[in-house]
């Protein structure tokens, strides 16, 4: 590897890179928010640890201001099938197009907060925003089936089962609600996290309509817009 290799790196910051290189592979992305210290180190030599992530594992590392993950574009181990592997999947059809909304919404959000992906401060919702958000799309995708999307219908079918994988793999969180105040399931607030930033709109609307064709059992998993792979799709 060359000179400024992050093989140097640790030798003049040990405790910072493997720092670094845990909280990466702790958790599906690594945010500004978790860590700064650890954030700006990671991005002032992000170089160095690109060159090691593709030297050694064949990885990408994908990174903007607020947050930073490693991706893998094929699993080398296949003796775990899909269904075993440590990923975000999406097993329905519903699901997916939920969260293609959901992507919509967030760039709406900041829209409508006039604020960038760059602000220090992530847009925040109530539950029944996003409810009406996506009882109004997924009327408008099938026409044909509008009694069947209800309002109640989304929320307890597609949204209850979703959110708390979107709570897991840190693309949501749901704020603390106030002690001794009473709110109703739609006045909870959620924070859409960075990591929603990194998935393409324009390329997941072109595909609500291919997902409204597959069959409702199969298992669909979602791709960051930095990576350009089409045949296997993970997130």
């Amino acid at each position: 590897m060359p000179e400024n290799s992050i093989e140097t790196l640790k030798e003049r910051y040990p405790e910072q890179v493997t720092a670094v290189l845990n909280i990466l592979l702790e958790s599906p992305y690594f945010y500004r928010a978790d860590s700064e210290d650890d954030f700006r180190f990671l991005r002032r030599y992000q170089p160095e640890f690109r060159d090691f992530f593709r030297h050694w594992f064949g990885w990408e590392l994908i990174m903007d201001s607020k947050c930073a993950r490693v991706y893998k574009d094929r699993w080398v181990n296949q003796a775990i099938k899909p269904a075993r592997r440590l990923q975000f999947r999406l097993g329905k059809r519903d699901e997916c197009i939920a969260f293609m909304l959901l992507i919509e919404f967030f760039e709406k959000l900041l829209e409508n907060n006039s604020m960038t992906v760059e602000d220090n401060h992530n847009p925040q919702f109530k539950f029944g925003d996003l409810l009406e958000y996506q009882q109004r799309r997924f009327v408008e995708l099938f026409e044909q089936e509008q009694e069947k999307y209800s309002a109640e219908y989304i929320q307890k079918n597609i949204l209850q089962p979703l959110m708390p994988k979107l709570i897991e793999y840190r693309f949501l969180e749901e704020l603390k609600r106030p002690k001794g105040l009473q709110l109703t399931r739609e006045q909870f607030i959620y924070e859409a996290l960075p990591a929603l930033s990194h998935y393409n709109t324009g390329r997941l609307s072109n595909s609500i309509g291919q997902t409204i064709a597959v069959d409702v059992t199969a298992d669909v998993t979602l791709t960051p817009a930095d990576d350009e792979q089409e045949d296997e799709h993970e997130a």
